[in-house]
């Protein structure tokens, strides 16, 4: 009884120790892939919410300490900086809110070089099909072309502001539209180390 108890502690201890091998190979063999999925993904948001641009911008940025998380450690904002022979053509960068009425939502803003709003971009979020999930339709997301700080009261129109909500979902609109202005004032606030 004992040896065939220590003859399954070895062949499991042998399937285990093969199993992690085979893992640690499969990972190594793709996470490149893995990598350059993850950028060109981040590619696509960042061309969706700029204007044209010719250089890499995923490759040109600019990291800001924007607040502390809950263990202490730093939280970075990071704006990708998009150019056209040199010459800034516009800003793009995630902010993001755990207002939507299921929880996180994740966006891409992209502004001109003078700090308008050229689009956004929904990249997560868990609302409802059918109402809240709307923030994504061109029609919601249009809502904040042209727009900026001086410009816009930044409410949806309900709470008596500019931005179009959507109809049977507030709560998701005003979520975006907290975190978008959030973030175009953490942007004016550091205007002077993003563009340099």
């Amino acid at each position: 009884m004992k040896l065939a108890m220590i003859k399954m502690v070895i062949t499991l201890t042998i399937v285990a120790a093969l199993a992690g091998a085979i893992l640690a190979k499969v990972y190594d063999g793709t996470k490149d892939a893995i990598a350059e999925a993850k950028r060109q993904e981040m590619l696509t948001a960042i061309k969706a919410v700029l204007p044209p641009f010719d250089n890499e911008p995923d490759k040109d940025v600019v990291s800001i300490t924007s607040g502390k998380d809950k263990n202490g450690n730093d939280l970075q904002t990071v704006f990708y900086l998009g150019k056209k022979e040199g010459i800034l053509v516009g800003i793009a960068f995630k902010t993001s809110t755990m207002e939507g009425y299921s929880g996180f939502i994740e966006i891409m803003v992209g502004v001109d070089s003078g700090g308008t709003i050229s689009a956004i971009e929904i990249l997560s979020h868990a609302e409802t099909p059918g109402l809240g999930n709307k923030i994504v339709t061109p029609d919601f997301k249009n809502n904040f072309k042209g727009r900026n700080l001086e410009n816009t009261k930044w409410l949806v129109k309900k709470d008596g502001g500019d931005i179009d909500q959507i109809t049977g979902a507030t709560i998701s609109p005003r979520a975006v539209t907290k975190a978008v202005k959030s973030g175009l004032e953490f942007l004016k606030a550091h205007s002077g180390e993003v563009t340099g």
